[in-house]
């Protein structure tokens, strides 16, 4: 096993907030909030940064892997400014969900799980995203949902995206 990367300061100070939020004897309750701010500050949660979750809240490193690799919004590689991911789930299945993600990956050049050449976007499959009834849907960045994806409003959408990296 590598030795365990040092974590900053900041990293350490924004840790602490978290675990503080559980009794002592529960720190290992903060390893969700640890991992997401690793991804915030990094784009991605490599295996270094999960030995160094691990090292902080007192965990086995395969305990935090478990968690990274069981949540769609921790990213396991380097992903792209925008991180498109479309549920293809029965319910927006129903209502044309793989067509929505076929639909983009055809208008960005990339295969489903793949970066677009310029680095812009990373385009995903996820399971339920909890918004059966404006399927299909979608998430940007984990963040923002978007609802109802017809190939004109998955069209919009990149070249909004598109300008704001400008």
């Amino acid at each position: 096993m590598s030795a365990v990367p040092t974590l900053s300061d900041a990293t350490k100070a924004r840790f602490a907030r978290e675990v503080a939020k559980y009794p002592p004897d529960q720190k290992q309750s903060a390893v969700m909030a640890c991992l997401a701010i690793v991804q915030h500050e990094q784009g991605w949660v490599s295996p270094e940064a999960e030995e160094a979750v691990a090292s902080y809240l007192g965990m086995a490193p395969i305990a935090v892997r478990e968690v990274t690799t069981f949540y769609t919004m921790s990213n396991q590689q380097p992903v792209g400014r925008f991180k498109l991911t479309v549920c293809t789930n029965l319910p927006c299945q129903l209502r044309d969900g793989q067509h929505a993600l076929d639909h983009l990956c055809r208008r960005l050049d990339v295969q489903e799980g793949g970066t677009t050449a310029d680095g812009l976007f990373t385009i995903q499959k996820s399971e339920c995203l909890g918004a059966c009834a404006d399927a299909p849907v979608m998430l940007v960045n984990d963040r923002q949902m978007i609802s109802t994806m017809s190939d004109a409003r998955i069209d919009e959408l990149v070249e909004t995206l598109k300008a704001s990296a400008r």
